[in-house]
C-alpha cells in the first residue's frame, strides 16, 4: 500500500475530479486496517499483559465478524453474478483477492504475537498456559481427570462412512478431524472421524495439581481433548488429529415485507445463522495438506479460503485469562465513574433537569441517572407515559426491569425493539416477550430500516402542565458497554426537544409524512441533507474570506456524498478535521483535493463510539451529538437522530472532551495519509497528552 497521494485518473472533461476511483478508499480494506491498529495495542509494550491479549483477542473477533458478514456478501456477489463497484471502483472480486493477502498477513501476525511475546511475557509474570509437552507427572494426572469427569461424557465423535456422513459443522464451533487405525466392532471401513465440541465446556481451564506458589497454570481445552482423543475410539489407534472452525455467512436474511410476523420471521432465521455458507476454514498449522485439502472439499472453499494458524483455532477464546487471573499489574487499573452532584442517587432526575440540561461522557461519568430516569418513571406516580428506543441492552437489564415495572403499574409504555441488532437478535427477542407480557406496546423498528437512535421519553403531569423527560445518546441502553465505550449522555427537559423527539415516536410507531423537527436531524430523512447543508456553508464561509471550520467524530465515514462535499470544503479552503475511529473512505492531504483535511483515529482501553459534529457557522459554531455514522447505511437505511447542544457551557464541554483532548493526543493517536497509511503519532519530547487518561483524571474516581 503506497503511502504517496493517489494519482487522480480523469477519463475524460465531462468527469469531475472528485468522481475518480482513486480519491475512495476502499471500505473493507479500510476495516482490515483498524484490525491492524487494533493488533498494534496487543504489541504495545507499555500497555499491561493481560490488557494486550485483550486486544489480540478482540482484534480475532472483529475478524471473525468480518468473514461473517464482509466476506460472505462479497462472495454472494460473485455468486450471484453481481458485480457493482462502489466509488472506489473496485469489483467483488478485486476486494476478495486483496482481503486475502492482508488477512492472511493479519492472521499471522497475530499467533507470531501470541507466541512468541504475549504467552512467554506471561510465562515470566508466573501465568502459564502449559502445552501437552510441558505437563509433569502431576498435571498429566490432573487433566486426565478432568477429561473424565467433564469432557468425555459430552463429546459424540462421528466415523465418516455412508451412515455417518459429514457432519453440520456449527459456526465458529472447535472441532477436530482424528485418524484411526484398527479393527472396528462394525467391520466399518472408515478411519476418519469427526469430534465436535460442545460449546458448554469452557475452553480455558485453569489447572489445580499443585504448582508453584507465584505462578498459575492453564490449559486450552483443545490441549485436554488431544492428549485423550484415544479414548473415543477404543480398541483403535489414533494416527492424527487436528483441530479446525468454518466461520459461516452469518448475515440473517429476513423477507420484511413478506414476514407477516417479524418477530417470528427473525427467530426462525437465527438457526441458520449456526450452517450458514462456509466463507473461511481455520486448521491446525501441522494438519496434513490431504487433510486440509478433504475438509476444504467439505466446506466448498477455495485454497486461499483456509488459514493455517500456530495455535488454538479459536483464539479470541484466551480473552477468557483476564477474567481469572488476579496478578496485581496485569490490567488496567480500576476506577469508579464520576457522579455529577446534580445527578447524585437518591436526587429527584425531574427535579434535575427542571434546574438545567445535563450532560454525561461514559464510561468516565456513570450511566446510572440514565437507568435512574427509568427507575424514577417507573415508580412516579405522576409518570403517564415512557418511550424508548432499544437497540442493544444485555442479559437481565435494569432498563427492561424498569419498563416491566412502570407496565405492570399501569403506565402506557411503548418500547422500539431493533430485533435485527446483529448478533443481539435473540436476546432481544427474548426482551420483546416480556415486555408484552408485562403490558407494554412493542413495535419492531420500521420495516425495511434499523432502527438505531437512541431515545428515551418519559411523559409527565405536573400540575396542569405536560412535560416530556429526554434522554438522547450516542451509544446504547447497556449498562455493560457504557463501562467500555465512551458515548454521550444528553438529558434536557427542553420543549422543543421533548416536542421533537415525540414527533419521531409518532413517525416510527405511526403512520405520516416525516417529521419536521428543529433540534433534531434525523436519518434516512433530514440527517445526511443538513449535514451537506452546514458542510456547504462552511464553503461559502471560506470563499467569502471568513473562518470555517469542520470538526467531527465518528465509527466510521464512507457515504461518497458526504465524503465529495468535505472534498469541495477543503477545496474553499475550509480547515477540516475528523477523528475516524475505524473506517475511513476519504482520503486526506491529496494535492488540489484535500489538502486542508486531516483524519486521525485514536484507539486505547475504551472503545470510542461517540458521534459529535461542529460546524464554525460564522462564529456561532453548532454541535449535534448523535447515534449516527457517516455511512451509507446509517444515512439511507436506518432510523438515527442528533440532537443540536444549544447551552454554550455544554456545547463548549463536548468540543473540549470529545474533540480539542483527541486531535492533541500524542500516544494513542493514529494519523492517515494521502496514500491510505495510517501511521502512529510520535510522541515527541513534549507532555504525554492521552486523551482517554485525560478524561479519567477529570471526570472518574482513580483511587478504587
Amino acid at each position: 500500500m503506497s503511502s504517496t497521494a493517489p494519482e487522480l485518473r480523469i477519463a475524460g472533461p465531462a468527469v469531475s475530479v472528485l468522481e475518480d476511483p482513486a480519491l475512495f478508499a476502499n471500505r473493507e480494506l479500510s476495516l482490515l486496517d483498524f484490525n491492524r491498529r487494533v493488533l498494534e495495542l496487543a504489541r504495545d509494550p507499555e500497555l499491561p499483559l493481560l490488557e494486550r491479549l485483550r486486544f489480540l483477542c478482540i482484534c480475532s473477533t472483529n475478524l471473525d465478524e468480518f468473514f461473517e458478514i464482509r466476506v460472505a456478501g462479497l462472495k454472494q456477489q460473485l455468486e450471484h453474478g453481481v458485480d457493482a463497484s462502489g466509488a472506489d471502483g473496485l469489483s467483488a472480486a478485486a476486494q476478495l483477492q486483496r482481503i486475502e493477502e492482508r488477512a492472511h498477513e493479519l492472521v499471522a501476525d497475530q499467533y507470531r504475537e501470541l507466541n512468541e511475546v504475549l504467552l512467554p511475557n506471561l510465562r515470566e509474570v508466573g501465568v502459564q498456559v502449559l502445552r501437552r509437552d510441558e505437563w509433569n507427572e502431576a498435571a498429566s494426572s490432573w487433566v486426565e481427570a478432568y477429561f473424565e469427569r467433564n469432557v468425555l461424557p459430552v463429546l459424540t465423535p462421528i466415523g465418516l462412512d455412508p451412515a455417518h456422513p459429514f457432519p453440520r459443522v456449527i459456526n465458529k464451533a472447535l472441532n477436530f478431524i482424528v485418524s484411526v487405525e484398527g479393527d472396528d466392532a462394525f467391520s466399518r471401513e472408515s478411519r476418519v472421524a469427526i469430534v465436535q465440541v460442545p460449546r458448554s465446556l469452557p475452553r480455558v481451564i485453569r489447572m489445580e495439581h499443585g504448582s508453584a506458589e507465584n505462578e498459575v497454570d492453564f490449559v486450552l481445552l483443545s490441549s485436554v481433548i488431544h492428549a485423550h482423543v484415544g479414548r473415543l475410539f477404543p480398541g483403535m489407534s489414533v494416527t492424527g488429529c487436528y483441530q479446525f472452525r468454518v466461520t459461516r455467512n452469518s448475515d440473517l436474511f429476513v423477507d420484511e415485507e413478506e414476514a407477516d410476523d417479524l418477530l417470528s420471521a427473525v427467530a426462525g432465521e437465527l438457526l441458520s445463522r449456526r450452517y450458514g455458507d462456509a466463507v473461511r476454514l481455520e486448521v491446525a498449522l501441522e494438519c496434513p495438506e490431504k487433510v486440509r485439502e478433504f475438509l476444504r472439499e467439505q466446506f466448498e472453499l477455495e485454497p486461499a479460503d483456509v488459514y493455517r494458524v500456530d495455535g488454538p483455532v479459536n483464539l479470541h477464546r484466551l480473552d477468557a485469562l483476564h477474567g481469572v487471573v488476579a496478578t496485581p499489574g496485569l490490567r488496567f487499573a480500576s476506577f469508579r465513574p464520576g457522579l455529577p452532584r446534580r445527578a447524585a442517587r437518591g436526587v429527584s432526575l425531574f427535579d434535575t433537569l427542571r434546574d438545567g440540561d445535563l450532560l454525561l461522557h461514559h464510561p468516565f461519568e456513570s450511566f446510572n441517572p440514565v437507568l435512574d430516569l427509568v427507575r424514577q418513571a417507573a415508580a412516579d406516580p405522576q409518570c403517564l407515559a415512557i418511550k424508548q428506543t432499544l437497540y442493544r441492552v444485555g442479559a437481565d437489564s435494569p432498563v427492561i426491569d424498569a419498563l416491566v415495572r412502570a407496565a405492570q403499574a399501569g403506565k402506557e409504555v411503548t418500547a422500539v425493539i431493533e430485533l435485527r441488532a446483529r448478533f443481539d437478535e435473540a436476546r432481544n427477542i427474548q426482551m420483546a416477550h416480556r415486555l408484552s407480557e408485562a403490558g407494554a406496546n412493542v413495535v419492531y423498528g420500521v420495516v425495511g430500516y434499523k432502527c438505531h437512535a437512541k431515545l428515551l421519553m418519559v411523559v409527565r403531569r405536573e400540575g396542569e402542565q405536560i412535560r416530556r423527560y429526554v434522554h438522547l445518546g450516542t451509544g446504547n441502553y447497556h449498562a455493560g458497554t457504557a463501562r467500555a465505550y465512551t458515548d454521550l449522555s444528553y438529558m434536557t427537559v427542553d420543549e422543543q426537544v421533548g416536542a421533537d423527539v415525540h414527533a419521531l415516536f409518532m413517525q416510527i410507531t405511526g403512520l405520516g409524512e416525516a417529521a419536521k423537527t428543529e433540534r433534531i436531524i434525523h436519518a434516512p430523512f433530514t440527517l445526511q441533507q443538513r449535514l451537506i447543508e452546514q458542510i456547504e456553508a462552511e464553503a461559502e464561509a471560506a470563499k467569502r474570506g471568513e473562518e470555517a471550520s469542520i470538526v467531527a467524530r465518528m465509527n466510521s465515514l464512507s457515504d461518497p456524498k458526504i465524503i465529495r462535499a468535505l472534498y469541495q470544503a477543503s477545496q474553499a479552503g475550509v480547515r477540516i478535521d475528523l477523528l475516524v475511529r475505524g473506517i475511513c473512505c476519504l482520503r486526506p492531504g491529496v494535492p488540489g483535493v484535500s489538502e486542508n483535511i486531516r483524519v486521525r483515529s485514536v484507539l486505547g482501553r475504551f472503545l470510542e463510539h461517540s458521534r459529535v459534529y461542529r460546524f464554525e457557522n460564522g462564529g456561532e459554531p453548532r454541535v449535534w451529538c448523535g447515534s449516527a455514522d457517516w455511512m451509507q447505511r446509517n444515512l439511507y437505511r436506518r432510523v438515527e437522530a442528533a440532537v443540536r447542544i444549544d447551552d454554550p457551557a455544554l456545547a463548549d464541554r463536548v468540543v473540549r472532551e470529545s474533540l480539542a483532548f483527541y486531535f492533541e493526543d500524542n500516544v494513542r493517536a493514529w494519523e492517515l495519509d494521502a496514500g491510505g497509511q495510517w501511521e502512529r503519532v510520535p510522541r515527541g519530547h513534549g507532555e504525554r497528552r492521552e486523551a482517554q487518561s485525560r478524561l479519567l483524571e477529570g471526570l472518574a474516581d482513580l483511587d478504587v
